[in-house]
């Protein structure tokens, strides 16, 4: 079955190599000339499919937020004693660390000083 012949062949949206150049720069990623090619022909192909989905009319559609109908799957944060920690444990785990000072890991400073 070919096109209809009242309604036009839908044009295939094709990102150009500068396009995926900027992509691949904003992602901090870089791409061979092989990885390009196949990432334009697939990024391609994805937004040809968004844009085939935003053609589709939700005007009387009720937005989906989740689908399980579980209402809350959280549960009281408590301690409930099933890791005890005791000082041959502790010694144990600390003894691990490659740095530690006492009973604590040493660790190198994450935060910068101005």
């Amino acid at each position: 079955m070919g096109p209809s012949p009242d309604k036009p062949p839908k044009q295939k949206l094709m990102l150009s190599n500068k396009e995926i150049g900027h992509i691949a720069q904003l992602a901090r990623i870089k791409l061979t000339a092989k990885e390009k090619k196949g990432f334009k022909k697939e990024l391609s192909s994805i937004l040809d499919y968004v844009k085939k989905l935003n053609e589709l009319d939700t005007e009387n559609i009720e937005p989906l937020y989740q689908t399980t109908d579980i209402v809350n799957a959280l549960r009281e944060d408590r301690y409930r004693k099933d890791f005890e920690m005791n000082k041959e444990l502790n010694e144990k785990l600390i003894g691990q660390a490659p740095n530690r000072q006492d009973q604590f890991v040493k660790v190198k400073s994450v935060l910068r000083k101005f």
